[in-house]
């Protein structure tokens, strides 16, 4: 009992200095980072070992068993058995737990149910066209951009990247055997994208078989993928070997940016065009409403039996969109069902549910496309 007490009380204490802090410094992810971020540097010796990817256990989709990804919102056909076209898909960061620079890749944890949320909530958009592989893989922690130092946020970034890198690799040999794919992504995960693109398609023959990389949600730049090859900017709806990217928030909204030195890829997602302007509702093919709830619990990775019911069907003319200053720019969300995934002007949450029929209608269309030009 007096061990519990002096638990107790340190947890108060340490409960009274957060306040304190955040009082004083009004910096709450400094906070964050103070009580929970890994306080240990890099160490090899705490990594979990490498997945193996020719287990199944190590994908979180795959065609013989897409789990979650195989999700249709109400009211939408199912998706087509054997389709032509496969999605290499690269889930973002899930694992908000502060033990360890990159994730163990225990199944027993929210990073493991933050996964499954990714999967019914931003692959399912790519079943309408494809076959979706998504691999697990040792993804950085969110404290790698809270309160990561310089070199420990590369090394952790690189060692995720290792993991991805080493998935497309078995996709490539194993799976795909030939077949066109589509890159897709988002957010930690659309760092690990472009680096595939730039690394190992840019330039090679990989390029001729990319329908489109959909790596949403990152900080993609205009100097960026102006210094790739022969992979672009998408231009238009049925663009191909080409990129598309947003990054969105709330209309009104002024975010400051800490990197200025180039602005970011805007590909409006209601009009398809680059640096588009701003897009009516009546333009938009539906927001899905979102099954589940990411979890943002950074004391503990244990895992809660995360319920994903199925989606409701897509909320109509509901979302306006507007590229401006290289930022996505949507309809404001609050009152509305899909404002439980914003952070509060920033819809960082929302890169996928607000637009999530657009992707969908927009991959069936590029793969229709690469199909009738290429086929």
């Amino acid at each position: 009992m007096r061990k519990f007490f002096y638990g107790l009380g340190a947890f108060f204490l340490l409960l009274i200095a957060a306040i304190a802090a955040i009082w004083f410094t009004g910096s709450t992810p400094a906070v964050l980072a103070w009580l929970f971020a890994p306080h240990h540097g890099w160490d090899l010796s705490l990594k979990a070992p490498a997945p193996d990817y020719a287990k199944p256990s190590s994908w979180a989709a795959l065609p013989s068993n897409p789990g979650l990804a195989g999700r249709v919102p109400a009211g939408i056909a199912p998706p087509p058995k054997d389709p032509p076209v496969d999605v290499f898909f690269i889930h973002p960061t899930g694992y908000t737990s502060g033990a360890e620079w990159n994730s163990p890749l225990d199944p027993d944890t929210k990073t493991e149910e933050n996964t499954q949320w990714m999967m019914a909530n931003q692959a399912s958009a790519f079943n309408g066209c494809c076959a979706i592989y998504a691999p697990r893989y040792r993804e950085a922690t969110i404290y790698r951009y809270i309160d990561a130092k310089p070199e420990i946020f590369k090394q952790a970034g690189d060692f995720a990247y290792a993991d991805v890198d080493r998935a497309f690799t078995y996709f490539l040999e194993h799976y795909s055997k030939g077949r066109p794919f589509i890159i897709a992504s988002h957010s930690q995960g659309t760092e690990h994208g472009f680096n595939l693109i730039k690394r190992r398609i840019d330039g090679t023959p990989l390029a001729q078989r990319l329908v489109a990389a959909y790596l949403i949600g990152g900080s993609i730049t205009d100097k960026g993928v102006a210094a790739l090859k022969t992979v672009h900017a998408c231009a238009f709806a049925t663009d191909l070997h080409c990129v598309i990217h947003w990054a969105t928030y709330a209309a009104g909204s002024h975010p400051v940016r800490t990197d200025t030195a180039d602005k970011v890829l805007c590909i409006n997602p209601l009009t398809w065009q680059r640096d588009g302007g701003f897009a009516p509702a009546k333009l938009s093919k539906g927001a899905v409403p979102i099954s589940g709830r990411f979890q943002f619990d950074f004391w503990t990775d244990r895992a809660t039996n995360m319920a994903f019911p199925p989606h409701g069907a897509p909320v109509l003319n509901t979302v306006t969109a507007e590229c401006r200053g290289g930022l996505l720019f949507a309809s404001d969300q609050k009152g509305t069902p899909f404002a439980a995934a914003a952070l509060g002007d920033n819809y960082h949450g929302l890169d996928y549910p607000l637009f999530a029929m657009d992707i969908r209608i927009n991959a069936e269309d590029r793969v229709a496309a690469y199909l009738g030009i290429k086929m």
